[in-house]
């Protein structure tokens, strides 16, 4: 199964990419996701502890971008 993911890319006047962080963090938790359902459907290819390891390690990284956001449209440092 191949799937493509695509983002909302967005280039301001400057020339700068601008990705919404709310699509980031949703494609992090989206993949590992995936690659847990693919685990719990019998991939005998993929290794069930690593899969989870990095499907939190993802999550992780989500959280942090969710809070940092938070933050900064709270006006406070994370």
């Amino acid at each position: 199964m191949n799937r493509e993911v695509t983002l909302p890319l967005i280039v301001d006047d400057r020339g700068t990419l601008q990705v919404a962080a709310a699509d980031v963090s949703k494609l992090l938790r989206t993949v590992g996701g995936r690659w847990l359902r693919l685990v719990e459907s019998g991939r005998d290819d993929l290794d069930e502890d690593t899969v989870a390891a990095l499907t939190i390690e993802l999550a992780k990284l989500a959280d942090r971008i969710d809070v940092a956001c938070i933050a900064h449209s709270s006006g406070t440092t994370p």
